[in-house]
């Protein structure tokens, strides 16, 4: 046998050897088999586990099943029924505040309304913020532009009705519930009533000392 021969003899053994995985991959992929697939990355799928009523010495008490620490409230449970988490009081809608009403809350509301209010409803309430502005633009047909705070229906709401929309969103807009804390949400219907009030400011909210006053 000549040394080409040969070497084309090596050439075909090492392509059939090659080929064994691709082959053996291939077949893999469109057949079925009752044990699992061969697993060599794990990637922590396959790792230790406890199971119910098993032992272990990591507690001092060395069960598995661990009680719910004091106090505990799961998510999605916590009964309140006060004002101050539901702007509701007797069956009705709060048309106060559950807490002082200070420049800081106000503040704080202004904050919080510009980072999750403004981008729709807009710096002034107009809802023309943003995001309205750039649906505009795309003609987006199932956009609706955000209310405006300045109509007589919003003006005239309860402060409890805006807080529980706030909350829990109404119509096309969400619930804002799990981003903003009750003391925040009260802190945007301050800082809204006050949106409302510099665009419906009446010579009666100007104090008495500046009414007169020369420039």
């Amino acid at each position: 046998m000549s040394v080409r021969t040969k070497i084309t003899f090596a050439i075909i053994i090492v392509l059939i050897v090659a080929a064994i995985p691709v082959a053996l991959i291939a077949k893999s992929r469109v057949t079925k088999s009752p044990k699992p697939r061969v697993h060599p990355i794990q990637n922590m799928d396959n790792q230790p586990r406890f199971k119910s009523q098993m032992y272990t010495a990591m507690f001092a008490d060395r069960r598995v099943m661990r009680p719910p620490v004091p106090g505990t409230v799961a998510r999605g449970e916590m009964v309140v029924d006060d004002a101050f988490h539901t702007g509701v009081e007797n069956g009705e809608w709060v048309t106060g505040y559950p807490l002082p009403v200070t420049d800081a809350l106000i503040q704080r509301g202004r904050e919080r309304y510009t980072i999750n209010c403004a981008p729709c409803h807009g710096q002034s309430g107009y809802g023309d913020g943003m995001v309205n502005k750039r649906a505009e633009e795309l003609q987006q047909p199932t956009w609706i532009q955000p209310t405006s705070y300045h109509t007589d229906d919003i003006r005239n709401r309860p402060n409890g009705h805006i807080f529980n929309t706030i909350t829990n969103g109404i119509r096309n807009m969400p619930g804002y519930g799990d981003k903003l804390t009750p003391h925040d949400r009260w802190a945007v219907v301050a800082y809204v009533r006050a949106l409302q009030r510099s665009q419906h400011a009446t010579l009666d909210d100007v104090p008495a000392e500046y009414l007169n006053s020369q420039p």
